[in-house]
C-alpha cells in the first residue's frame, strides 16, 4: 500500500487534476488513441448527432461530394476530435489535424489549404482562437473553395485567386460564443455535444477495459462511470489508474474493493469531485458562510486563477448543483452543504 501510494502521489504532481477533462500533457497519447473508436459503430453516446452525420455522410457519398463543414462545440473531453477521425474513416478521407493557435499568420493557412486534396478533412482543434487575418482567408476558402492572396506591396500589389480542390473543415471548440458570427455561419452542419448518461459511460469503460485486456466487474465500472464527470475522457483517464492499482495491490483484476482503495488515495469522492473542488466549496462555506462572494476575492482566497475557476471548476459544480451564481457572486447550496458535512446556519 505504501509503494502504490507513493506512486500516485508522483503521479498526482507530474499530472494536474486526473479528473481534469482537458487533455494533459503528461497523458499516453498511445493509450488515447488504442481506445479512440474508429466508425460510428464503435461510437457510443451521442446518439443523435451521430444519426445526423450518418445521413449527411451517406448523402454526400450519393452526390460524390465531401460532406459539408462541420463545427462540433461543447465541453473538452467529449468527444470532438474522436467525431472528426469516424467521419474521416466513414468517408474513406485523408485527415490532417491543425489548431486555431498553430496558424499564426495567413500564408500558414494557405500553405495548409493549398496542400489539400479533394475530398481530404482539415480539421482545425480550438478553432475561436483563429486570429482575424486567418479568419479572413479562411471564409473565401470555405465558401468558393479558393485562395484570395495578395502579391507585392504599395502600389505593385495585385489580387490573385487560387482554386482549391472541394475539402471539408472540421471545427471543434469548447467556446462557440467566441467564434465570429461569418466564420459561425458558413458551417453547414453545426452539432452541440453534451455531457453523457451514466449507462453511455459504463459502456465505453467495458470497452475501453476490453481493448486493455484487463478484466473489471459491473459493479466497479458503475463506481469509475459515477466519478467520471459524465465525461469519456475522465472516465479512462480513471480506468488507467485503477488498473495501474490492481496490478500493484490486487491480481490485475478490477473490482469493487480496488476502486474503493484507489479513489481513496487519488481523492476522488463519489461525485467525481477532487481536493480543489472541494476547496473552492469549503472556502465558500468556511470563510464566507455559503456566500455570496465575489470571483475575483474567491480566487484570492484560494489560490487559484479567476478564469480557471470560472471555466474549469465552476460549470460542473453548478452541474451538480452544489453551486450558485448571481448578481453578489458565488454561492454554495444546501447540496453541498451536506455533501461536505457542514450544517447551514440559520439566519
Amino acid at each position: 500500500m505504501i509503494l502504490f501510494t507513493c506512486i500516485i502521489y508522483f503521479m498526482s504532481k507530474n499530472e494536474e487534476r486526473i479528473i481534469s477533462p482537458t487533455e494533459s500533457v503528461n497523458d499516453d497519447k498511445n493509450f488515447d488513441l488504442s481506445l479512440r473508436p474508429k466508425t460510428f459503430s464503435d461510437y457510443i453516446g451521442q446518439d443523435n448527432i451521430k444519426t445526423n452525420l450518418q445521413i449527411s455522410i451517406k448523402a454526400a457519398s450519393k452526390r460524390s461530394e465531401p460532406i459539408d463543414h462541420v463545427l462540433f462545440y461543447g465541453a473538452p473531453g467529449l468527444g470532438k476530435t474522436t467525431l472528426a477521425h469516424v467521419i474521416s474513416n466513414e468517408m474513406g478521407a485523408t485527415i490532417k489535424i491543425t489548431s486555431g493557435p498553430a496558424i499564426e499568420r495567413s500564408g500558414d493557412l494557405a500553405a495548409i489549404l493549398s496542400n489539400l486534396n479533394e475530398g481530404d478533412i482539415l480539421f482545425i482543434d480550438e478553432i475561436h482562437r483563429l486570429n482575424k487575418t486567418v479568419e479572413e482567408v479562411l471564409y473565401p476558402a470555405m465558401e468558393d473553395f479558393a485562395l484570395d492572396l495578395v502579391m507585392g506591396k504599395g502600389s505593385g500589389a495585385r489580387n490573385i485567386r487560387i482554386d482549391l480542390p472541394k475539402f471539408t473543415i472540421i471545427g471543434a471548440t469548447t467556446k462557440a460564443s467566441m467564434l465570429s458570427a461569418p466564420l459561425r455561419d458558413r458551417f453547414g452542419i453545426v452539432h452541440h455535444l453534451d455531457f453523457y448518461e451514466n449507462n453511455h459511460i459504463q459502456q465505453i469503460i467495458k470497452r475501453s477495459s476490453g481493448i486493455l485486456g484487463v478484466e473489471i466487474d459491473d459493479e466497479a465500472g458503475h463506481l469509475i462511470a459515477e466519478r467520471s464527470r459524465r465525461t469519456p475522457r475522465i472516465a479512462n483517464r480513471l480506468l488507467k489508474r485503477v488498473r495501474d492499482f490492481s496490478l500493484v495491490e490486487g491480481d490485475g483484476i478490477i473490482d469493487k474493493e480496488i476502486c474503493l482503495k484507489s479513489f481513496e488515495i487519488l481523492n476522488v469522492d463519489k461525485y467525481g469531485l477532487d481536493h480543489v473542488d472541494r476547496k473552492i466549496l469549503k472556502t465558500i462555506i468556511d470563510k464566507f458562510g455559503g456566500g455570496p462572494v465575489g470571483l475575483n476575492t474567491l480566487a484570492a482566497a484560494t489560490g487559484e486563477d479567476m478564469a480557471t475557476i470560472e471555466d474549469v471548476y465552476e460549470p460542473y459544480l453548478m452541474q451538480l448543483g452544489f453551486l450558485d451564481r448571481s448578481s453578489r457572486g458565488r454561492v454554495a447550496t444546501d447540496s453541498a452543504f451536506g455533501h461536505l458535512g457542514f450544517e447551514k446556519k440559520k439566519i
